[in-house]
């Protein structure tokens, strides 16, 4: 599978119920999405209000021709401290999501135990104001399969062309 096709199958998952865009985004990244949700739970009138809460993903789309373990590990602190900066805890706040998702032509086997080990955490507040996961996954699109650190293996599920 050539890197466009991909990019344009990776796009197309996060299209429906994310705002995507691929024009002015941070430098070393191709697209993000962005998606942003507000609930809010009353007790019989609006004026009762009980609790309310903020859920946000900023997901960040990186197309590399070579995948090595320096180019991943710019690309995780660099989508990392750009997610963080988005992130506005305050006493509603119940998660910010940062994820990051690298389709490349060719990987080695030292840049998949880095992809596997990838952890990344923080709570604001002791998680009374929310708390952010780190979330990454490598598209090998040279042996078409998908390489994911523990909490993005929800992320194998959204690319059914590859394999886990």
């Amino acid at each position: 599978m050539e890197r466009e096709k991909a990019l344009r199958m990776v796009l197309g998952s996060y299209n429906r119920y994310y705002n995507v865009k691929t024009e002015g985004v941070c430098a070393p990244f191709c697209a993000e999405a962005v998606f942003q949700t507000h609930n809010e739970k009353y007790f019989l009138t609006r004026i009762a209000k009980i609790a309310e809460e903020d859920s946000n993903e900023f997901v960040f789309i990186a197309c590399e021709a070579e995948v090595t373990p320096e180019v991943f590990q710019m690309l995780e602190e660099k989508a990392w401290s750009e997610g963080l900066g988005r992130v506005v805890p305050a006493s509603g706040h119940r998660n910010s999501d940062i994820t990051l998702i690298v389709i490349a032509d060719r990987t080695g086997i030292e840049t998949e135990k880095l992809v596997r080990r990838c952890r990344h955490y923080r709570s604001y507040r002791f998680s009374f104001w929310g708390w952010s996961h780190f979330k990454c996954a490598l598209l090998d699109l040279e042996h078409d399969r998908i390489i994911t650190n523990r909490m993005g293996g929800d992320l194998a599920g959204l690319f059914p062309a590859f394999k886990g």
